[in-house]
């Protein structure tokens, strides 16, 4: 029987996606409060306390507007996975659909993301002696030594992991070593299955708008005290090498706090780098055939996508996509 015909109610939830600077949480606010949602955060970053400023958390008074979840939920030193978002999320949003309340996913995670629509194999859980002595053998070796050990014991997943990609790679030899088995015949072996029926709207603006956006965005940072934060975080004793802090921002700052990089060279590396991710997100939500791009140059972009997932969330049938009505 097909979508179409299934005559089950389907549980359903909005998504706004983009690249970073684009104005997620903007736009995810004004559409919240126009259809009376909660939003639930796809932010790898926004989980952690303290980093507010570097990963643009929605301020106290956006959140007071409108509520959100899955923000502020763990220490930094606090190993947090894909997979363990994606769980906890599951149960935040069943809750809230089950009091009749619509949900609003928000983000930029494209792995979160996927691992709240979709399970993920049960990965063992993490081996921190194994996973630093791993480390320690990539900083000393080479990743690409790590890279040819897991070519010898997991061809598949080799081929898959850049030979720089420390973090994955490191990941990859701790599942095999504590499992003995491939982590590509572990994730080949797990059959995922979709959890929600899912509306994705992905926000887009010119390349020149969103590098200026982007530019101002590291501005501001710099300004609120984004420098001051790293600060305040490794004075709480929180180690400069942790994975949280080991990102946009803060490892930059880190940098600059160590003496190896000026305040003016440090924006301009921030800069740089937030640039390069949010091409890599684009280059990850466009590999999503349901994604419905959306310009927000185009005049009453937020309220047509308001409207086109309220009509969304209010059918309780049918088929899972929907057109943008753009007239």
């Amino acid at each position: 029987m097909s979508l179409s015909q299934d005559l089950t109610p389907i549980r359903r939830i909005g998504v706004v996606v983009g690249p970073t600077g684009v104005g997620k949480t903007e736009v995810g606010i004004e559409v919240a409060r126009s259809i009376g949602a909660e939003i639930v955060s796809a932010d790898s970053r926004q989980i952690y306390k303290y980093m507010d400023i570097g990963t643009a958390k929605p301020s106290v008074e956006q959140r007071r507007s409108v509520p959100h979840w899955m923000i502020d939920l763990v220490e930094p030193d606090v190993d947090y996975s894909a997979a363990r978002y994606g769980e906890e999320a599951r149960e935040v949003i069943d809750g809230l659909l089950a009091s009749g309340r619509r949900v609003l996913l928000v983000g930029g995670s494209g792995l979160y993301i996927q691992a709240l629509l979709e399970s993920f194999f049960p990965a063992p859980p993490v081996n921190h002696e194994l996973r630093s002595r791993l480390i320690t053998q990539g900083r000393s070796l080479g990743t690409k030594a790590l890279h040819s050990r897991l070519t010898r014991v997991d061809p598949h997943a080799a081929a898959r992991i850049h030979p720089n990609d420390l973090k994955r790679l490191v990941r990859a030899l701790e599942v095999y070593e504590t499992t003995g088995i491939p982590i590509s015949k572990q994730q080949q072996g797990h059959t995922s299955r979709r959890h929600f029926s899912s509306l994705y709207i992905g926000l887009h603006r010119e390349k020149e708008d969103l590098k200026r956006r982007i530019e101002w965005r590291v501005d501001k940072m710099i300004e609120r005290g984004l420098v001051e934060e790293v600060q305040s975080i490794l004075r709480m004793g929180y180690s400069k090498d942790l994975n949280s802090l080991n990102t946009l921002g803060y490892k930059e700052v880190i940098a600059h706090l160590s003496g190896e990089l000026g305040l003016k060279e440090t924006t301009a590396l921030i800069k740089k780098h937030t640039r390069a991710y949010a091409k890599r997100q684009l280059t990850w939500f466009k590999r999503i055939p349901d994604v419905q791009w959306v310009d927000l140059s185009e005049t009453k972009a937020t309220p047509m996508i308001a409207a086109t997932i309220e009509r969304f969330l209010d059918s309780p049938y049918g088929s899972q996509e929907r057109l943008l009505d753009k007239k």
